[in-house]
């Protein structure tokens, strides 16, 4: 992984820095490269699903699986468990920060999808 003067600006305030690893590469590019579906749920994924990352385990899942589709549906998958984790870690410094519950999390509210 580069150092974090190598990486884009950002004004993500999430936890993601703490707990994913960044791989550098043209975000652009590797959404292009990605199968319709995936890209449609990385559109609609709550944070920045990292396009590079995700590409490099399409990859890697494709070759695991032999399977294009059995690789596309890990991936599908991984992108909601990392969303899952990643909103789950947000809360938690919210609550030790502020000293109570994420609202949205208080109110039960849901992932905004199309």
């Amino acid at each position: 992984m580069s150092d974090s003067a190598d990486q884009p600006r950002s004004n993500d305030i999430t936890e993601r820095p703490r707990l994913w690893r960044r791989f550098a590469g043209d975000d652009w590019q590797a959404f292009d490269a990605l199968p319709a579906a995936i890209r449609r749920r990385m559109h609609e994924h709550a944070y920045d699903a990292w396009t590079v990352n995700a590409l490099m385990l399409w990859r890697r899942f494709r070759r695991q699986t032999a399977s294009s589709a059995r690789g596309e549906r890990r991936l599908l998958n991984h992108l909601e468990d990392c969303e899952r984790l990643e909103f789950d870690a947000f809360a938690d410094a919210y609550a030790r920060q502020w000293g109570h519950a994420l609202p949205h999390r208080a109110a039960a509210a849901t992932v905004l999808r199309y």
